[in-house]
């Protein structure tokens, strides 16, 4: 049975509904995977990212915290130094204290020969060679050489041996010196130097562990006592 125009325009139009719907139906269907791809693409970025971000910033806090550590270790030994240096300065300030009182002795005529006599005896068991040069203070001339006649012979006694002992009247010892003297061989390569200087800064090295205890107390961190 032959189909009249109008049936054939129907049916040509049902064919177009049916493509038309299959097209939109496909459209939709590529729209909903292209976003599915999408989001996946766009969460897996996000995450590249965010990992990349975090990684950056665990390294920037460790780098931080590094640092931190850094200035505070070069602050505690700024401290510390400062601590040693302040302590030292108040020791040589003592020290020099000390130096200045030396002046004191002197004055005392009696109690400075008395340490002359110790001074020079010392000096000449020291050195026991024959022949002695001594220097001094063109001031303590007349002081040494009453020394000089107490400790020869008692050097000699104590050690059994001769001695001639000259006193240089030329040579000095220095213009601020406290006093005491600096003996010598006779061919001057060996040197006992007992001015009040030498003396006091020898104390003070054998007791600087107690001075510094007295000053500052017990170093904790000492295991070794002599």
């Amino acid at each position: 049975m032959a189909l009249n125009d109008v049936d054939v325009q129907k049916q040509i139009k049902h064919m177009m509904a049916f493509i038309e719907q299959e097209a939109n139906e496909k459209t939709e269907e590529i729209d909903a995977k292209a976003e599915e791809e999408f989001n996946i693409e766009k969460g897996r970025l996000v995450q590249t990212q965010r990992l990349k971000i975090m990684e950056y910033y665990e390294k920037k806090e460790k780098q931080i915290e590094q640092q931190k550590k850094i200035q505070m270790s070069t602050l505690r030994n700024q401290a510390r130094l400062e601590v040693l240096r302040a302590r030292n300065d108040l020791i040589t300030e003592l020290l020099n204290d000390a130096k200045l009182r030396l002046s004191k002795i002197v004055q005392d005529p009696k109690m400075y020969q008395e340490l002359l006599d110790k001074l020079v005896l010392q000096g000449l068991l020291r050195l026991l060679e024959p022949i002695v040069i001594i220097r001094c203070r063109p001031q303590d001339l007349l002081p040494v050489e009453a020394a000089l006649k107490k400790a020869v012979p008692e050097y000699m006694a104590i050690s059994q041996k001769c001695v001639e002992v000259q006193v240089d009247q030329e040579v000095h010892l220095a213009g601020n010196a406290a006093g005491g003297v600096d003996m010598y061989s006779g061919d001057q390569r060996i040197k006992v130097s007992n001015t009040l200087e030498s003396r006091l800064d020898l104390l003070a090295q054998q007791k600087m562990p107690d001075i510094r205890k007295a000053l500052f107390g017990a170093n904790g961190n000492r295991k070794f006592f002599m």
